[in-house]
């Protein structure tokens, strides 16, 4: 297939530190190139892909020259896709709602996948405006705000297998990764991290609009003994800030979509303790990846509890749910159904990759 994969211009692909969906998208056109399908990658120019990469924009947004019109980038990747339609066979959009009117008027099949938050107003009215448009959930609960939309399927994320090593060694700190805003839960993090007795690290980027928060609620309590900050990480010291932890803690207060640092736990064999919140039962399998609670007291237990759960599983079910390889497979069987509804079957079992 002739695959065209639409990213986000605020991070490269995949980004530099922080950006769940840069990076997503970049497993999965790797994977896609080597199930052996044409990708086209239209992204930032200083992306890195095995796809054939349509820089529109120079430089990822957030690490460009400040003042730059975010919707100038946004309207010149449009007319990027608009100028090449028949060069594809299906079009993978994961820039939301924006390229809809574009899209269903290209006349060539396409999917949206959804990274964000639903529960927002107006959504439902955009919703109704495009009707034949199909969209992937990345969790079921995801969904829920949303539910005459044309949900074709939920493909939750993936990552390479052998992109983090297990360590199957007891960790000797709870870790906490992601954003400094309150609906995230460091303050939580922090409080339950205390009550059990157990050291914290603070894997994060203060964003610019949080650093208020960040001086006033969390900055007293970071003392580098019991609470460390260790700032914004990549893929190589994420890696071991992970694999060394007792667990990872993932107390958030909003429906939460998807996040990928609960399956990047456990790709290194580290267990989760998460509110039920959001996605989180559907990613953490309870009492065998981590365990899911109710209150910051279950979760002070749960600090004590998480050491009886076998690392080697965490993996090992890592390995079964959340590859990259699986990621793409399902989008693959999505876009060969997509064509063969606009095309026929006999279009469809045209479009077979020439290597698998």
């Amino acid at each position: 297939m002739r695959i065209a994969q639409l990213a986000p211009l605020a991070e490269s692909v995949p980004p530099k530190l922080y950006g769940g969906t840069e990076r997503v998208v970049a497993w999965l056109v790797d994977e896609l190139v080597e199930l052996g399908h044409d990708v086209t990658l239209f992204a930032s120019g200083d992306s890195r892909t095995r796809a054939e990469l349509h820089a529109v924009w120079p430089r990822a947004l957030r690490l460009g020259r400040k003042g730059v019109d975010p919707n100038a980038a946004c309207s010149l990747l449009l007319e990027a896709v608009a100028r090449r339609t028949a060069d594809f066979d299906v079009i993978h959009s994961h820039i939301d709602w924006l390229p809809l009117p574009l899209l269903s008027r290209l006349g060539v099949p396409f999917l949206t996948t959804m990274h964000g938050r639903l529960d927002l107003p107006g959504l439902p009215s955009v919703v109704r405006q495009f009707p034949d448009a199909s969209f992937v959930s990345i969790s079921d609960h995801q969904r829920l705000p949303l539910p005459d939309a044309h949900w074709r399927r939920t493909i939750q994320h993936g990552l390479p297998v052998d992109l983090f090593r297990p360590s199957y060694e007891p960790g000797s700190y709870l870790a906490f990764l992601g954003r400094l805003t309150a609906e995230k839960g460091p303050e939580d993090a922090i409080r339950i991290a205390r009550a059990a007795g157990k050291p914290l690290r603070i894997a994060a980027k203060i964003p610019r609009a949080g650093t208020a928060y960040f001086k006033k609620r969390l900055e007293p309590h970071v003392n580098g003994e019991k609470v460390q900050l260790v700032g914004e990480v990549d893929d190589g010291r994420k890696q071991p800030f992970l694999a060394e932890a007792a667990a990872l803690l993932f107390p958030i207060d909003w429906p939460e979509p998807f996040r990928l640092v609960m399956i990047e736990a456990m790709a290194c064999g580290t267990p989760v303790i998460a509110y039920r919140s959001g996605s989180v039962p559907e990613v953490v399998d309870d009492g065998l990846t981590g365990l899911i609670v109710d209150s910051e007291e279950e979760a002070v237990s749960a600090a004590s509890e998480v050491a009886r759960l076998d690392r080697r599983k965490v993996r090992a079910r890592f390995e079964q749910r959340f590859s990259a390889h699986r990621m793409a497979r399902e989008y693959e069987s999505q876009y060969r159904k997509l064509i063969a509804a606009v095309g026929g079957a006999e279009r469809e079992r045209d479009l077979q990759p020439s290597a698998t």
